[in-house]
């Protein structure tokens, strides 16, 4: 396999040699586990079967998950726990564990962190399918995809659950290493769109069945990258379902800038008075004491 799934179009063949994600053939996932923090049309009372990928094609130096995404780093880290290897290796295991939890759920499975594994997305659903399981998909990406991937996933993916994280291409480059990421992440998010469009169905009990939600983390000191994100996000359609986030806390030590602290009441009611000044009102808004909440710990399999 010469990878080029995501756009680093890297080229390793994730056996002899590891691209930029440090991610082998075989997807491998740190847990899967029954997740009921997402937003209210994805997990209902009952929660959605979250698959958490380990690694990534980001390796965002803040990243609140960096016990499965930085492995390769966090080995060097002074009072960080050690992470476990990922507890699901292969297709038959991943199906094997969702196909447990899926009945205690509302019917949902969550692809978190999949752009590096999006190839074995499709045999994942099927194998579902095969059982007699037809679980509303969602695939929750940092943003930072391929529109040919994309469009490989189209006829198995319900709903997806993108990040949009930056409109300045310095920012991106220096906490994400993707100086292009906000044309990448747009390209990705007007193929996403073109897929589902606006809406976003829900049945009966109130679970969304197909559409798109993108997410926005607002980053300490950085209310200006956040203003211009939503700027673009209202230049692609007004009638978005926007999640937008202040669960931002410092997981690690010595982040530089201002990374090492919460964002301020004042820098989050910044960005809720634009995104309501420009008419996004389809969504969520955190409040800002979720930065005490969403904390995970994947040392334990029930990692929330």
């Amino acid at each position: 396999m010469k990878c080029n799934l995501c756009p680093r179009h890297c080229t390793a063949d994730r056996v002899e040699t590891l691209g930029f994600c440090h991610a082998r053939s075989e997807p491998e996932a740190a847990t899967v586990c029954i997740h009921r923090g997402e937003e209210p049309p994805l997990c209902g009372t009952r929660g959605i079967c979250n698959v958490f990928f380990a690694h990534c094609n980001l390796q965002c130096i803040y990243c609140q998950n960096y016990q499965i995404s930085h492995y390769q780093n966090i080995q060097n880290i002074q009072n960080i726990p050690t992470t476990p290897p990922p507890r699901f290796v292969g297709i038959d295991a991943i199906v094997d564990e969702i196909a447990r939890l899926l009945p205690e759920t509302e019917n949902m499975v969550g692809f978190v962190t999949p752009t590096h594994y999006a190839d074995s997305l499709p045999a994942i659903v099927e194998r579902l399918h095969e059982r007699g399981l037809y679980p509303t998909t969602v695939y929750n990406t940092g943003g930072y995809d391929s529109v040919a991937t994309l469009r490989m996933l189209a006829p198995y993916i319900d709903i997806y659950l993108p990040d949009y994280k930056y409109s300045d291409p310095n920012l991106a480059q220096h906490y994400s290493h993707a100086a292009d990421y906000p044309q990448v992440a747009l390209a990705a998010l007007r193929e996403m769109y073109n897929q589902k469009g606006s809406a976003l169905p829900t049945d009966e009990r109130g679970m969304a069945y197909r559409g798109i939600i993108v997410r926005h983390l607002v980053l300490p000191g950085q209310v200006e990258n956040s203003l211009r994100v939503l700027d673009t996000l209202a230049d692609l359609s007004l009638n978005l379902h926007i999640s937008l986030m202040a669960q931002y806390y410092p997981p690690l030590p010595d982040l530089p800038d201002q990374l090492g602290r919460t964002i301020s009441q004042e820098e989050y009611r910044q960005v809720t008075d634009h995104l309501n000044a420009l008419g996004l009102c389809r969504g969520w808004v955190q409040e800002l004491d979720a930065q005490k909440c969403y904390r995970p710990d994947f040392t334990r399999q029930q990692a929330f």
